[in-house]
């Protein structure tokens, strides 16, 4: 199986993790049709391409009331990032569970992130230059 995301992605999540180093991240991750994004073409287009990082909060209000996510799109999300920034690039029994879990550890690069699934087999990661549909808020 072949784990699809978009370059930034991966950049973003990496940079991520340097920035908060020691401390471990876990994140949310997003997922977008293929169909949907520029620069996708060579992937058939109902494939899901990680595309959203959905940063962590801490301490916030509403989390620490209700224990709950206010901040992650209600359907959830496909997939999820943790750092190991003591550790190896593997899934270990510390990580959250998710269907697919992106994993880096230092030094903070490319060749340092890893995909693997719930039971943690790694999985092929291919890297898109493709682009997110951008958003707008619009008024009603």
């Amino acid at each position: 199986m072949t784990v699809w995301a978009t370059e930034g992605l991966a950049d973003a999540v990496l940079d991520l993790a340097e920035e908060h180093e020691p401390t471990r991240v876990s994140a949310h991750l997003g997922a977008t049709a293929a169909g949907d994004l520029e620069g996708a073409e060579s992937v058939p287009p109902e494939a899901a391409v990680f595309t959203d990082l959905y940063v962590p909060t801490a301490n916030r209000a509403t989390d620490a009331v209700f224990g709950i996510e206010m901040t992650i799109p209600n359907a959830q999300t496909q997939g999820r990032f943790v750092s190991h920034p003591r550790g190896a690039v593997e899934l270990t029994s510390r990580d959250p569970l998710h269907a697919v879990v992106f994993v880096a550890a230092p030094p903070w690069d490319r060749s340092n992130l890893a995909v693997f699934d719930r039971s943690g087999t790694r999985k092929r990661l291919k890297l898109l230059p493709a682009v997110p549909p951008t958003e707008t808020l619009r008024d009603p």
